[in-house]
């Protein structure tokens, strides 16, 4: 599944058809976090508007999960057994002033993760449902974390000068990627020079470089894990020139 012009798309795995609109109802622009079902029937998307939203990879209408006014919501994970959400929640224009929350997958309260000082993004659930992982600023520049989904146990899993964001987990749980950006990156800005580093097991210290491009946020923002875990889909960002 991909976005684009505001809107999803389905594209073959290996590229032998161009993407095909699917047609939803009653859902505004979506951005670029989107993260499928478990069951992987239907998708949970972020829209334009600030709100998650449920729809079927088979078109047709969407359902709004939150209801809370001024206050964005940027999805990003989905527990294994499909019922409950990870997502950044924002008050309009404090972009640098994430703290995560979770919501049932049906609708209902937030329950706060995080709070205080220091943005955090890009929460997902580990393949076992024990952790949420994430990147946070807390730790005075993005590093990866984790926590536990009742909000207790942060830990700092990355210690390094580069800037890591976006910790996705293949389906098995035996590796995970992370974009990093270049030391001393503020914010998550396009079109850097950035790295996706593997991890294999929880070794982070032993995260190795396996591909370096021009990318951002975009590159690898939502889980696109293959579901044997051999491969994952990711953008390159070409620069001009």
């Amino acid at each position: 599944m991909v976005n684009g012009e505001g809107l999803l798309w389905s594209l073959p795995a290996d590229g032998s058809a161009a993407p095909q609109l699917i047609p939803l109802e009653g859902v505004p622009e979506l951005n670029n976090d989107h993260v499928l079902a478990p069951d992987g029937k239907d998708i949970f998307l972020s829209g334009n508007d600030g709100h998650l939203y449920r729809a079927s990879l088979a078109g047709g209408p969407g359902q709004r999960i939150t209801d809370a006014a001024n206050w964005m919501h940027f999805l990003h994970g989905v527990s294994p057994d499909g019922a409950t959400l990870a997502y950044v929640g924002l008050e309009p224009g404090r972009w640098d002033a994430g703290t995560l929350w979770t919501i049932r997958a049906d609708g209902g309260p937030s329950t706060a993760l995080t709070s205080g000082p220091g943005a955090d993004d890009g929460p997902e659930y580990h393949p076992a449902g024990d952790w949420i992982y994430f990147n946070t600023e807390r730790y005075g520049h993005a590093q990866i974390a984790r926590i536990r989904p009742n909000g207790t146990a942060m830990e700092q899993l990355t210690h390094d000068a580069r800037v890591n964001w976006f910790p996705h987990f293949a389906p098995d749980g035996s590796r995970a990627v992370y974009l990093s950006y270049p030391p001393g990156t503020e914010g998550h800005p396009a079109d850097r020079l950035v790295e996706l580093r593997l991890v294999e097991g929880d070794d982070w210290h032993a995260a190795r470089t396996i591909v370096e491009l021009p990318g951002g946020q975009g590159t690898i923002n939502v889980n696109s894990w293959s579901p044997d875990g051999t491969r994952f889909a990711y953008v390159d960002y070409p620069l001009a020139g």
